[in-house]
């Protein structure tokens, strides 16, 4: 399943390359300079999709190269994190299949994530003490979604900035980094 899902990215975004390319190109042979840049990063990114891997491997030394690989907004330079659904007994350790799936996510700087699924779905209803000692018998310190949401918060670059007051206590998602003064503006345009 991941090589289809990629193999269909990956052509999308060769779609989308090869659409800029040739404009980017003639600009950049008459001498723009942000021309350039781009056809430099297109044409990097061209060359890793024509060989069946994602954008995501590749790496901008310049600042100039790095804003315009962003501005691309290619399907497979985004974080990726897979998700292994697994019964109990490999919850812990995972696999075979996820060992490959944890070979490939190494080679393309994704993450992934272990979850037993069918064991989350039957903990849903526990109460906090009870989820805590039935993941301690099997040697887990935290649900699989528990997991996921701090993983996607991470991979995302995101964090909770929470404010509590007299009638509500309330977590705000923000960038990583977000200084107070911005972390209020986007507290204050959201109400």
């Amino acid at each position: 399943d991941k090589e289809i899902i990629d193999t269909e990215l990956q052509l999308k975004d060769l779609e989308t390359i090869e659409s800029r390319l040739a404009k980017e190109q003639k600009a950049a042979a008459a001498g723009n300079k942000e021309a350039k840049v781009n056809t430099t990063v297109l044409t990097a990114y061209k060359e890793v999709l024509e060989q069946g891997k994602n954008a995501r491997i590749v790496s901008f030394e310049s600042k100039e190269e790095q804003q315009a690989a962003h501005d691309l907004f290619l399907l497979t330079a985004k974080p990726v994190m897979y998700v292994c659904n697994v019964d109990e007994t490999a919850a812990k350790d995972g696999n075979e299949f996820t060992r490959k799936i944890e070979a490939l996510a190494k080679e393309e700087g994704a993450e992934i994530m272990v979850i037993a699924a069918k064991t989350e779905e039957d903990i849903a209803d526990y109460t906090p003490e009870e989820k805590r000692e039935f993941l301690a018998e099997i040697g887990i310190e935290a649900t699989g979604l528990d997991n996921l949401i701090k993983a996607s918060y991470t991979l995302l670059g995101l964090i909770s900035f929470l404010t509590d007051g007299k009638k509500e206590c309330r977590a705000w998602t923000i960038r990583r980094g977000t200084k107070a003064p911005q972390a209020a503006g986007k507290i204050h345009s959201d109400i």
